[in-house]
C-alpha cells in the first residue's frame, strides 16, 4: 500500500529529488572519499582500511542476498505500477545502494562525528528514493540499512580494536 501510495500519489513531486539523491549512491562518490583518504593519509588510514574491508563484505553478502531470494521488483509484481528507472539488474532484495549509503555513512560518522547526522538523513533519504523510483519495496530498503550498519559495525571492530 506504501509502495502505491508513494508511486502513484506523490511521484511527480518526489521523482526529480530522488533521482539525484539516488545517484549520489550510484558509487563514485565511494572511489572519491577512498582515493581521497588514500592520497592524504595512505594506506595506513584506519579510515581507508575499514571502509576496503566493510566493501569486501558488504559487496559479496549484498550479492548472496539478492541471488539467493530472488524477490522481484516493484514493476514485476505489482500491477499498473512504474518505476522511473530502469535497475541495474532483476531483484530488488535487499537495496544494494540504501546498504552501502548507510555503510558508508557510519563509518564516516565514527571517524567524523560531526558528519553522522547529515550522513544518517542522506543515507535514509537514498533508500526512500529507492522506493519513490519504483525500483525496491520499503522493506528492501530497511534489510538495506540493517546490512550496511552491521557490516560497518563488524567492520570497525575488526580494524579499530
Amino acid at each position: 500500500m506504501f509502495t502505491y501510495l508513494i508511486n502513484t500519489r506523490f511521484h511527480h513531486y518526489l521523482a526529480i529529488f530522488s533521482r539525484y539523491i539516488s545517484r549520489t549512491a550510484d558509487g563514485p562518490l565511494y572511489l572519491l572519499l577512498g582515493g581521497f583518504l588514500y592520497l592524504n593519509e595512505g594506506l595506513e588510514s584506519l579510515f581507508l582500511q575499514t571502509l576496503l574491508l566493510a566493501f569486501l563484505i558488504e559487496r559479496p553478502v549484498y550479492f548472496l542476498l539478492k541471488n539467493g531470494f530472488k524477490r522481484n521488483r516493484p514493476a514485476a509484481t505489482l500491477e499498473d505500477f512504474t518505476s522511473l528507472v530502469t535497475p541495474s539488474d532483476q531483484f530488488s532484495f535487499p537495496s544494494g545502494h540504501t546498504s552501502a549509503a548507510f555503510m558508508v555513512a557510519a563509518i564516516t560518522g565514527y571517524f567524523l562525528p560531526v558528519l553522522l547526522l547529515p550522513l544518517l538523513i542522506w543515507s535514509t533519504l537514498v533508500g526512500f528514493s529507492r522506493v519513490v523510483l519504483g525500483v525496491h519495496f520499503p522493506t528492501d530498503t530497511v534489510i538495506g540499512m540493517a546490512l550496511g550498519i552491521s557490516v560497518a559495525m563488524f567492520s570497525l571492530n575488526q580494524i579499530i580494536i
